[in-house]
This record gives C-alpha cells, sequence and structure tokens, in this order.
C-alpha cells in the first residue's frame, strides 16, 4: 500500500534532487513536467481496460517514478515504494494535505490560457519560457489574487453547492461559459490516440 509520510524537504530550497535508500536522485522540477504526471495520474484512459483498481494504482506510480527521476533505472525495486513518498511529497511542496478527495474546482489544462498570464505577471516575466521549478510556479499559482482566474473558480464553486450568483456573477457566465464550465473528460481515446499518450508519458504495456 503506497502511502505519503510528511517530507522533512528544507523550505528554503528548491530541491533538484531526493534522496532514497540513502542515495541523491536527480528529478525533473520543471513545472511542466509535474503538470504531465498530474494529467497521467487523473486519466484513466490511458490504461488497459481489463486492469484492476490496484493494478491501474501500480502503474500510475510506476508512471510517476519514470517521469520525475531522471535515473529511475537506477533505483532498485526494493526502494521504489520510498521514492514514491519523496515523490508525492515533492509533488505536494512539502506540504502535508488532507488526503480525502475534493470536488474539481480547476484543471490545468483547459484554465491554461489564463492562468499562465496571471502567473507570468506575478513572476515578472513570462513562465511559458524557459524552465520554470514546480515549487517556484506552485508559488507563483498560490499567489493569484483578484482576477479572472479567482472570479471563474469562485463561480464553479457557486454553481457546484447551489448557491445563487451574483449579478454581475450571472452576467459573467453567460457571457463566458465555456471558461466556466469545466469540461467533462472524454469517454474514451482510440487506440491510436491511447498508445501515443503512452509514449509521451514513457507508460509500458
Amino acid at each position: 500500500m503506497w502511502q505519503s509520510t510528511t517530507s522533512n524537504m528544507y523550505a528554503w530550497e528548491l530541491p533538484t534532487s531526493l534522496e532514497v535508500g540513502g542515495c541523491e536522485y536527480k528529478i525533473r522540477t520543471d513545472y511542466r513536467v509535474i503538470l504531465d504526471i498530474l494529467a497521467a495520474m487523473n486519466d484513466p484512459e490511458i490504461f488497459e481496460p481489463d486492469m484492476t483498481e490496484d493494478e491501474k494504482r501500480q502503474e500510475q506510480i510506476m508512471t510517476m517514478l519514470q517521469i520525475l527521476y531522471i535515473g529511475f533505472d537506477n533505483i532498485p525495486p526494493r526502494n521504489w515504494q520510498e521514492a514514491a513518498e519523496k515523490a508525492c511529497d515533492f509533488i505536494d511542496c512539502g506540504i502535508k494535505r488532507d488526503d480525502r478527495p475534493k470536488p474539481r474546482t480547476m484543471d490545468w489544462e483547459q484554465d491554461a490560457p489564463i492562468i499562465a498570464p496571471e502567473i507570468s505577471k506575478i513572476a515578472g516575466r513570462d513562465i511559458r519560457i524557459g524552465e520554470t521549478h514546480w515549487w517556484e510556479f506552485f508559488g507563483y499559482y498560490m499567489g493569484i489574487g483578484e482576477g479572472v482566474f479567482n472570479t471563474i473558480v469562485s463561480i464553479r464553486e457557486k454553481r457546484r453547492k447551489g448557491k445563487k450568483l451574483e449579478k454581475w456573477e450571472k452576467e459573467f457566465y453567460q457571457s463566458n461559459k465555456k471558461l466556466v464550465d469545466l469540461k467533462v473528460r472524454k469517454a474514451e481515446r482510440s487506440e491510436e490516440e491511447k498508445e501515443a499518450l503512452r509514449e509521451l508519458l514513457g507508460i509500458k504495456k
């Protein structure tokens, strides 16, 4: 059973490697790498339909390890669980989180055109150019204040809870339904699409 543990990472540094089994292993730290991992972890369509839930979970974890660790092949199988725990801590930015599932109020892919400019404004540069450490990127994301993105998330949350929208929120929603409404994930991909996605994410059949 894979379980995340409390991180011991030093909060004032941007980690570029993780210690597993007493050895340091370099990791890919750019935020786009982590977003690829999150996409894989939340996309059941990339796995074989006859897999059990446990098998899918194990495949998700192996995918995360293969993407994140530059030298994953050098990590002994006996240390894979520790490697997964350290990877989860890194992705969570060293913050202990409540494991209870939460309703989806944003989508990194769908909301990218809105989030990227707001994060770039906070960063003082276009974060789409060059690499940005995941922790740095997430810090910028957490610093997003009043603006279009927060308005969209607020309206999504109110609609989810059945709360009444303010007049200006109703007008905003009517004018921006495509931005506000979270897209339903595609129910089924073609085998060609699945295979291309597996190859992109490094998933071995």
